[in-house]
């Protein structure tokens, strides 16, 4: 099978860590490299998604030492894209380079589980890794 029409589910980065929008932005950083991640989900109190912070960002903060404790909502991109698992690479590539994005949100399918639930997390770099490695 060609690289670009592999599914999400097989490449995907599975598990997200979330956080929540109050947390301060040096305890989102604390967990970034706890759990030797990239980005984090942020969510509301009742669990739903509402951003999403990248090392990026946290950079920026750490950049100005200001805000550290400010709470993570205030570094937070809204911007949110979110796919199914079952999307080719291809096409996840497409919907990244026209949103100007670098990650997708890979939410459950409906009918399997707890629907539109985060299952994992695809960046653009996983798709390059992908591609050179076949």
């Amino acid at each position: 099978m060609k690289p670009m029409n592999r599914l999400l589910r097989d490449v995907m980065t599975r598990g997200v860590v979330s956080v929540p929008m109050d947390l301060s932005i040096r305890e989102v950083a604390e967990k970034m490299t706890q759990q030797n991640v990239s980005a984090v989900t942020v969510t509301n109190h009742s669990g739903e998604i509402m951003g999403l912070i990248s090392e990026m960002d946290v950079l920026k903060a750490v950049m100005d030492r200001s805000i550290l404790n400010s709470a993570a909502e205030s570094i937070m991109s809204s911007n949110i894209q979110s796919v199914g698992p079952s999307i080719t690479l291809d096409n996840a590539a497409r919907i990244m380079m026209n949103k100007g994005i670098h990650r997708l949100v890979v939410l459950s399918e409906q009918g399997v589980g707890a629907s539109d639930r985060p299952v994992g997390i695809l960046s653009s770099g996983d798709i390059v890794r992908e591609m050179i490695k076949r």
